[in-house]
């Protein structure tokens, strides 16, 4: 296993993380996702930890906690081998106290995520959400304390606008307050919207990204083909409207581009997909879920041997969009592209204007 730098940080973190979304199963979405129990799960850290797999990431809003607990008690007896990571910020309950980052929230999430993991410690807490409603002073204020009762050791967010991450990124340069140094976010060959603006800030201000939804929420397992009905035990049937939208025509271009270089390799859809990610800007570590074991050994072999530059252009080409205003205008004008050079490899296609 391959470990990475979070951010500018100095801590190493493996490319591939699991990510605990399947741990416990409870309510219509994360009853989807698996409904692994404890011992299963401890099988899976196990299988984790001989991988080299050493961060395991979770939330609070994950199956209202129950993923917590599951991997608490799976993790049991081995703290000192593993990163821990969680997030807080997205509601879990209908009172005015249960949703947001408030200082109060923050301190009782994190008190409550303790609980549940079986820890003294959280190696890496996330914000899930921004809280337009909170100050970023508040919010900073109260990680600095988390961190310096050694309850936190580093923070991050996840699903932040760029603009939310600078104005939190400006105050604690500001005030000495922690800085986020990683970012949890969306991306994948058929979700490349990263690349417009948070790729270019997290290499500006040093912030690591670690995938969620790499797989495009299901869609680059291999068995959503076109022309073909949905299978039907795809997961899709039950959760698609809860995740990011994928149009066919992007779904099916990238899934020839994959089967083409499924036949050169040999290796399976899933990980070349992931090793596509593996090979991007910024990218610290790569979240894998997995419902089985059968599941997991395959999204393992995504590390070990990488995609050629003419494969790894194919993948860009066939997953490349046209950046929205104000990313694409003036590309392709000399004046601007010198000014503003695009992220190495980012696979966009000239702009028309």
């Amino acid at each position: 296993m391959e470990y990475r730098r979070l951010g500018s940080s100095g801590l190493h973190v493996p490319a591939l993380s699991f990510g605990a979304g399947t741990f416990g199963g409870r309510g219509p979405l994360f009853g989807n996702w698996g409904t692994t129990e404890a011992r299963e799960a401890r099988r899976m850290v196990d299988i984790c930890l001989d991988a080299g797999v050493t961060m395991f990431d979770t939330a609070d809003v994950y199956s209202g906690g129950a993923s917590e607990e599951v991997l608490g008690a799976a993790v049991k007896g081995r703290r000192d081998e593993v990163i821990l990571s969680t997030k807080t910020g997205l509601p879990t309950g209908d009172g005015p106290g249960d949703a947001g980052t408030s200082r109060s929230r923050l301190i009782a999430a994190c008190d409550a995520a303790l609980r549940r993991l079986g820890t003294d410690r959280i190696d890496l807490f996330q914000l899930h959400a921004f809280d337009a409603g909170t100050p970023v002073e508040e919010v900073l204020a109260a990680l600095d304390d988390l961190v310096r009762a050694g309850k936190v050791r580093y923070v991050g967010v996840s699903n932040f606008s760029g603009w939310q991450t600078m104005k939190s990124l400006a105050a604690a340069e500001r005030q000495g307050r922690p800085r986020y140094v990683a970012h949890q976010v969306y991306y994948s060959l058929v979700g490349r919207d990263y690349e417009w603006e948070l790729m270019p800030l997290g290499l500006d201000q040093g912030i690591g990204a670690v995938v969620w939804s790499p797989l495009g929420w299901g869609r680059l397992t291999g068995k959503v083909r076109r022309g073909q009905p949905l299978p039907a035990a795809s997961r899709l049937h039950r959760t698609a409207d809860f995740g990011p939208p994928v149009a066919d025509e992007l779904l099916h271009r990238v899934v020839d581009a994959l089967d083409g270089i499924a036949a050169e390799t040999g290796r399976a859809v899933p990980q070349i997909a992931l090793n596509w990610l593996l090979q991007r800007p910024t990218v610290s570590s790569v979240l894998i879920g997995a419902r089985n074991e059968e599941q997991l050994r395959q999204n393992l072999g995504a590390v070990g041997w990488t995609l050629t530059p003419d494969q790894m252009a194919r993948l860009d080409a066939a997953s490349a969009r046209t950046a929205p205003y104000p990313y694409f205008p003036y590309h392709r004008q000399e004046g601007f592209a010198r000014l503003n050079p695009p992220v190495v490899g980012s696979g966009e296609p000239a702009a028309e204007g």
